[in-house]
């Protein structure tokens, strides 16, 4: 999880096609799933919020999960 707030805003932009403005969370999970990043704007600024596990796990829905 080597991406800062600008790599991830990018990420936000060009391959999810959202404005990170808009207000929403946007997740992000390390590859060892214990690592998560959320970007945030509310209102005045973005805010980067992360969470590092030492022993648990993150869990995230696969892929092709039904919704």
């Amino acid at each position: 999880m080597r991406r800062g707030f600008a790599g991830l805003a990018l990420q936000v932009q060009e391959i999810l096609k959202q404005d990170l403005f808009c207000g929403h969370l946007f997740c992000f999970r390390g590859r060892r799933s214990n690592h998560l990043k959320v970007n945030w704007h509310n209102g005045q600024g973005i805010c980067t919020l992360t969470r590092k596990l030492e022993r648990e796990r993150f869990i995230w829905p696969s892929v092709g999960a039904e919704q």
